[in-house]
């Protein structure tokens, strides 16, 4: 007995769901607006609080990214995924509100991958203390690629259609960040040992 579902049973994707929300919005579908806009939230929000503590900031950006997807919900042709696209237009809104507030991006309390964390609090807390700073130390670009990637978990292809760029851009902001990080995290734990003696 075949128990795989059949073509017509079979449930629609984030992805494929995410398209028929914008295929109404596109029509001007307020309900179908007001559920990506639920849909994305709290999505929207966590990312860009990797860029600025600054709540009213934030709030601007979401609102300002979900304006655009209303207006330009009919130009998305299914080059990416939904998700890409938005994460896309919030990621060139948050640098241009953040340009013109002239503010200090901020990056949430977390660990990149590859940062060896000792197993008692203290060490834990003082590692991610070090991780932000050295994160924050970036420029955007570089900060944002460590961000997508290690935090968000996106590929070099995924990244590079948010940030607009080749996908070789993406990896040498990679290996520049890693770089830089590398060197910055060393001068922090030198600067602590010295001050500890």
């Amino acid at each position: 007995m075949d128990l795989r579902p059949k073509p017509e049973q079979r449930q629609p994707t984030s992805n494929e769901h995410e398209l028929r929300l914008l295929g109404h919005i596109a029509r001007q579908d307020r309900d179908a607006f007001r559920e990506l806009y639920f849909l994305y939230h709290r999505r929207l929000s966590r990312f860009i609080s990797r860029l600025t503590s600054r709540r009213d900031l934030a709030e601007e950006i979401i609102n300002d990214t979900l304006w655009i997807v209303w207006k330009k919900a009919g130009d998305f042709r299914g080059a990416s995924q939904v998700s890409t696209w938005i994460l896309g237009i919030a990621y060139r809104q948050s640098l241009t509100t953040l340009r013109r507030a002239n503010a200090h991006p901020t990056v949430e309390e977390s660990e990149a991958r590859g940062i060896a964390v000792a197993e008692d609090s203290y060490a834990i807390d003082e590692t991610r203390e070090w991780l932000k700073h050295a994160l924050i130390s970036l420029p955007i670009e570089q900060r944002m690629v460590i961000e997508f990637t290690y935090f968000l978990g996106h590929s070099c292809e995924e990244i590079a259609m948010i940030m607009g760029c080749p996908v070789n851009t993406v990896k040498t902001r990679m290996f520049y960040a890693r770089r830089k990080l590398r060197t910055a995290l060393a001068q922090l734990a030198d600067g602590d040992r010295a001050n500890g003696e």
